[in-house]
């Protein structure tokens, strides 16, 4: 068993999180489409409301990693789910995303780009599909 702890984030996690989102749309978002700056605005707000909720994943005393697994209108959605690149490929994921599993039995769902195809086959592993194409660049995935 991996010695994995979890803590609640703060306010100095508000930034990393925010910089590892534009970070994931700047890479794979489709910019003709979306109004940028009206995202990162969003995304930031977003973070910024809900940060309490926001767990920092600690390994090795060393912080690895956030995500946000939240109640959307009775389904459960993991957000924002980050491993750091350097941990990444350690079966660290997989556990947060069986611990998310094991809490809750209803339908789990997340986002996920079109072209990060390398968190896709990550999620098909874990039992996940895609559901819903939303304009082209992102899919939404669900665990039944």
């Amino acid at each position: 068993m991996m010695n994995i702890k979890y803590k609640p984030a703060d306010k100095t996690d508000i930034e990393p999180i925010f910089k590892l989102n534009k970070a994931l749309i700047d890479e794979y978002e489709n910019m003709a489409i979306i109004d940028y700056q009206k995202v990162l605005s969003w995304v930031r707000n977003k973070i910024e409301t809900h940060i309490q909720e926001y767990e920092c994943v600690v390994f090795n005393e060393k912080k690895v990693g956030y995500y946000y697994f939240n109640d959307a209108d009775g389904k459960m959605e993991i957000d924002d789910f980050y491993i750091f690149s350097q941990y990444q490929n350690m079966g660290i994921g997989t556990e947060i995303l069986k611990k998310c599993i094991s809490e809750t039995d209803l339908p789990i769902f997340l986002y996920v780009f079109a072209n990060n195809k390398r968190a896709i086959a990550f999620y098909q592993k874990l039992g996940f599909q895609v559901t819903e194409i939303i304009k082209g660049s992102r899919y939404i995935m669900q665990r039944v």
